[in-house]
């Protein structure tokens, strides 16, 4: 099931950017726009700008831009989904579905309703232990033993679960409620606990269900959001099992979660990186010495979904792990959750403490420092891959690199298409001593395509490095078969790395946008790449370009346009016309929009990409006198009266040319019957008369 586009572009269109963004970041009137400090990258000058006018957020320090949909994504890690359900619940609209039948919405209703009353039990909980942490001296004397500090505990939300079996109902106001049982705060059972467990807290009847968490201090697990979905549990003491989670629940799922994620946010931004550990001490210790870039998985190995979950947040992920054999193996599951997301653009890297340390114990005996500078020295994923799959393995004999090439298949394979991925298969093949080519074609069974070419490297030996200084990158397509990933891959080597040069080479690692594909090539699903994913210079733009320019970038400029003129422009040849006859129905359906609504009514589309081109091109808020950069992204504000009074005036002079063109044309067709058709004179000499006058008038 998806989200209709139509509901997508009504949401942004009525939701304001400036609210949405002003709940996260203090912004100011700096003349038409909106001014603040960025919340994605460290800054002391505000380079972020909002416009109310377009509904758009840019950054003139890191970049990053988008609307009201793309600013909760990127702020708060959501996803897709729960970033269109969240601005719906701010705007009072109810998210519909394509394909839902009334049963269907009725159900996903019922389920938010209860995930919102989990939640808040949750919360009542946390604040419960919270409260009994300042009444209980040996867990605070524990935390101070740890080296922490109240405004860490404050921080963390950090709190105590008394020894009682049913604490939970001095806090909660009724303990029978089964919401409990599904929350993971309250364990159901036939027994009684304890002899004196039925009178306890008044209880009455209920001695079937006790308090899950008792004696412990408490870590509370939030999503990005900043919600207590679940919590940790740490034993005071000797007791079994050490640590303790929630179970699942339809708010908590261990492998999709991380904690201390909320809370990291902004370190994560501020140092660039994102440091992964396996214990929530191991987090709040790290912070507690300045380092809060760190978050701890919930008990199991790290998984897919929780890799993709930080690399929202940095483009850097660091696993930490101790030197022992626990440690490499808990960290060859690290690699092989971290290989899918491994792209040109991403780094991983993998620290390695001393087999007595983790990072609690070492950043407390050896300081900040050093424990940065250990991380500094992190091996990266590159080079622990080729360990991974060499282990075992004695690269001095035959059966040592057969087995390094076998071991190697499914982790290579595991990598995003990319240039990374290809310089891991001149490394792989360097250590398995066999061309690239020929070791892709040993893999091609294992990737389940039936190998279909032979070899040439008998035929026509060819060198499988460039020459040193050369950069080389390949074209390769972004297919999911693996076997036409390999045979690409394979057609790329045998082309020759030293026989193409690098100012010739081309890298594609995504397929565009379905609707970009009309006017932009695109390679196969195997063989060749027949073309280069990038757009073209458009070089000088004529008349309907810049019309359409305008109209997507001003909300407005639709009304300033005659009926006349509207028909003219859904006349124009292809894909202009299209493009304007589409737009000339979302203002009939939804009035002016601003781009971001227009943005998501484009996607597959066939002249998205035109769109894309024109409004990209040249179009930028003016950035803030202590952020002059170079970066475009929309023209100054149409709002400003004098220029909207300019863009109007261009408007007109384009719509006029475009008019005189066409009545040009008509001329033409006319007079070319005038001789055997007197009423195709009479109309040419009318159409003649209206060019004229046209000509005559002055802008």
């Amino acid at each position: 099931m998806s989200i209709p586009q139509a509901f997508l572009q009504e949401l942004l269109a009525r939701v304001d950017i400036v609210e949405v963004v002003g709940r996260h970041v203090a912004l100011k009137k700096g003349g038409a726009n909106y001014l603040g400090l960025c919340p994605f990258h460290d800054e002391k000058s505000p380079s972020f700008t909002v416009s109310p006018s377009k509904q758009f957020f840019h950054c003139f320090g890191c970049g990053k831009s988008g609307s009201a949909l793309g600013f909760l994504m990127e702020h708060t890690g959501a996803g897709f989904i729960e970033a269109v359900q969240d601005l719906a619940q701010q705007a009072g609209l109810s998210v519909p579905m394509d394909d839902e039948t009334p049963q269907q919405r009725a159900q996903a209703a019922a389920q938010r309703q209860q995930r919102s009353s989990l939640s808040e039990l949750l919360e009542k909980a946390a604040h419960g232990y919270q409260q009994q942490l300042r009444l209980a001296p040996a867990a605070i004397d524990y935390l101070k033993r740890r080296g922490l500090s109240g405004q860490i505990a404050k921080t963390y939300g950090i709190g105590y679960a008394p020894a009682q079996w049913r604490f939970l109902s001095t806090v909660l106001p009724d303990y029978q409620n089964p919401l409990l049982l599904e929350a993971g705060l309250v364990i159901a059972t036939d027994a009684e606990p304890d002899p004196q467990a039925a009178t306890e807290a008044g209880a009455t009847h209920s001695g079937k269900r006790y308090d899950r968490f008792r004696d412990r201090i408490m870590f509370p697990i939030r999503n990005v959001k900043g919600q207590c979905i679940g919590f940790g549990g740490r034993v005071l003491g000797a007791g079994e099992p050490k640590y303790l989670n929630s179970p699942e629940t339809p708010l908590f799922s261990k492998g999709r979660e991380l904690y201390g994620l909320f809370e990291a946010r902004s370190a994560i931004r501020q140092a660039g990186c994102v440091l992964v550990t396996e214990g929530y001490m191991d987090v709040v210790a790290l912070a507690q010495h300045g380092l809060g870039y760190a978050v701890a998985t919930l008990g199991t190995a790290c998984t897919p979904e929780q890799v993709r979950l930080l690399f929202r947040f940095s483009d850097t992920v660091v696993f930490a792990f101790d030197g022992d054999s626990a440690g490499r193996r808990a960290a060859r599951k690290a690699l092989q959750a971290a290989l899918p997301w491994a792209s040109d653009t991403r780094s991983v890297k993998f620290l390695f403490l001393p087999p007595e340390h983790d990072p609690d114990s070492y950043v407390r005996a050896q300081g900040a420092p050093a424990f940065e500078q250990a991380l500094a020295q992190a091996t990266p994923l590159s080079r622990f891959l080729l360990d991974a799959a060499a282990e075992g393995c004695d690269l001095d004999t035959p059966e040592g690199r057969a087995r390094l090439a076998s071991q190697a298949a499914p982790l290579w394979q595991a990598l995003p298409e990319g240039a990374f991925k290809h310089q891991m298969l001149l490394e792989l093949s360097d250590r398995v001593a066999l061309d690239g080519r020929d070791l892709l074609a040993l893999w091609q069974p294992k990737f389940g395509q039936p190998q279909t070419r032979q070899s040439k490297t008998a035929q026509a030996p060819r060198a499988r490095r460039a020459s040193a200084g050369t950069t080389t990158h390949l074209s390769q397509p972004h297919s999911p078969a693996a076997g036409a990933a390999t045979e690409a891959a394979a057609d790329a080597l045998e082309d020759g790395f030293a026989e193409r040069p690098s100012h010739q080479a081309a890298f594609s690692a995504a397929p565009p946008p379905a609707g970009a594909r009309d006017s932009l090539r695109w390679p196969g699903a195997g063989g060749r790449t027949q073309g280069l994913l990038r757009r073209t210079p458009r070089g000088l733009l004529g008349r309907a370009d810049r019309v359409a320019r305008i109209v997507l970038a001003s909300p407005q400029a639709w009304d300033w346009l005659s009926a006349d003129d509207h028909q003219l422009l859904a006349q124009q040849p292809a894909p202009h016309g299209a493009l304007f006859a589409w737009l000339e129905a979302q203002w009939l359906e939804h009035g002016p929009q601003p781009w971001a609504a227009l943005r998501e009514g484009l996607r597959r589309q066939p002249f998205e990409a035109l769109a894309l081109d024109l409004h990209t091109g040249g179009m930028a808020l003016e950035p803030p006198a202590a952020a002059r950069t170079d970066v475009a992204l929309e023209r100054p504000d149409p709002s400003d009266e004098a220029e909207s009074g300019d863009l109007r005036s261009e408007l007109r002079e384009l719509l006029r040319m475009l008019h005189i063109e066409r009545l040009k044309q008509l001329e033409t067709e006319f007079i070319a019957h005038a001789a055997t058709d007197a009423a195709q004179m009479q109309r040419y000499r009318e159409v003649t008369a209206q060019r004229m006058a046209l000509q005559n008038t002055k802008q």
